[in-house]
């Protein structure tokens, strides 16, 4: 098994453990190889859900940029609603997974 199945099946797991959700596996790859090597550093691999900076990266760079979406689409409330079904108080949120979340949030599964 490479690394990055490795991570896919741990993003899977966070997903069905912390969230409650069962991944689209298939999904969930593209959005994982579309992250490229970010995945494998551990400081681009995860987002801070208490970071505003980063928080707006996630916004700017993914939902804007990548899915296309618009500042009236409350980009800020599918954040925070992610966080919030994620676990605010878990401190490891890999970025795959938020990203999953989102693009099935905004039915965006199509742009992968």
């Amino acid at each position: 098994m490479s690394k990055r199945d490795e991570l896919i099946a741990k993003y899977a797991a966070d997903l069905k453990e912390k969230c409650g959700v069962d991944a689209d596996m298939d999904l969930l790859t593209k959005v994982t190889v579309g992250l490229g090597p970010s995945i494998y550093n551990a400081d681009s691999s995860t987002v801070s859900g208490s970071d505003d900076k980063e928080l707006a990266t996630v916004k700017n760079n993914f939902l804007i940029k990548k899915l296309g979406l618009s500042e009236g689409d409350d980009l800020d409330g599918a954040i925070d609603s992610v966080m919030e079904t994620y676990g605010k108080s878990n401190r490891n949120k890999y970025r795959a997974v938020v990203y999953y979340m989102l693009v099935k949030h905004y039915g965006k599964e199509s742009v992968y």
